[in-house]
């Protein structure tokens, strides 16, 4: 109720950081709640008209969002967000043997973490796999922006995808193979890319296709919803 009488602007609020102690190092990640929210209503309003958009914003939120939009605008985001769909680019930043998954009283869960200079090998080489398949285009851009973003932080920091509530959702959709413990996003983004770099367009097409066939029925979700 507060905040509907008085909005609170994002740049204005002391935010929160993720905390990971491991192995006497201590790693931050802040969560970057105004340069998110900012981000994602840039994109939100730039995918359809103005004319429909002021349906979904008042001014007043507009506001609240857009306020210190300047000084947001030059800072990085730490924390990097989809919904419903993961991009495949992701996966190629990690091995099966990174990933840590299961389930808590918390529900499923899938997290998978690596050194960033790990990362940006894998983001190259799936950068320069693309190219060499395909040309330069949009999926190569996204590629390269994912690497410069990463080039922009210690090269002894940590990059950690985790599903967060779409591990629930992709644990149902996989029950009948025995849920989380049966998703291989990783191992088929590896073998698509091992296979355009062999020029072979079957191995290539398998592992993609069962990516993303995988991640179609977690986005049906959102339909149901």
């Amino acid at each position: 109720m507060q905040r509907l009488i008085a909005p609170t602007y994002f740049a204005n609020v002391a935010d929160g950081a993720h905390i990971l102690d491991l192995e006497d190092v201590r790693y931050v990640s802040p969560w970057s709640t105004a340069t998110r929210s900012w981000a994602a209503y840039d994109n939100f309003t730039g995918s359809m008209p103005s004319t429909v958009t002021k349906y979904f914003f008042t001014p007043a939120i507009e506001e609240l969002i857009t306020s210190g939009a300047d000084y947001i605008d030059n800072k990085v985001p730490h924390i990097l967000t989809e919904t419903w769909m993961i991009p495949p680019r992701w996966f190629s930043l990690f091995t099966p043997d990174e990933r840590m998954r299961g389930a808590d009283s918390n529900g499923a869960f899938s997290i998978a973490r690596t050194k960033i200079a790990n990362a940006k090998t894998r983001c190259m080489f799936t950068h320069d796999t693309v190219v060499n398949a395909f040309g330069s285009g949009g999926i190569e851009e996204e590629i390269q922006d994912l690497h410069d973003w990463m080039d922009m932080f210690h090269p002894k920091s940590l990059v950690e995808l985790d599903y967060g509530g779409l591990a629930d959702y992709l644990n149902i959709a996989l029950a009948e193979l025995g849920g989380i413990e049966a998703d291989s996003s990783i191992e088929d983004i590896h073998e698509s890319l091992a296979g355009l770099a062999a020029n072979d367009g079957a191995t290539a097409g398998i592992g993609y296709e069962r990516l993303i066939t995988r991640w179609r029925k977690v986005a049906a979700f959102e339909q149901a919803s």
